[in-house]
């Protein structure tokens, strides 16, 4: 299984990077294979571990992101 977090800090402030990062690393049972955080302007975070079973690639990891949106 993969594991997803999320925050969103909606005073729109940078709030704190490395807490998403202590989330990821505590869904480390959920997937060892690859993490990832990501944040934007608004104040969302995300972070994502990840348990490679069928797609074994790297281009597989997450969290997805489009620059344009």
């Amino acid at each position: 299984m993969c594991g997803i977090a999320g925050i969103w800090w909606v005073d729109k402030t940078n709030g704190n990077p490395s807490l998403i990062k202590e989330m990821t690393d505590a869904l480390l049972h959920r997937g060892p294979d690859a993490e990832g955080q990501w944040h934007n302007d608004n104040g969302l975070f995300l972070g994502h571990r990840r348990l490679a079973i069928i797609d074994l690639d790297a281009r597989a990891n997450q969290p997805f992101h489009f620059m344009a949106r």
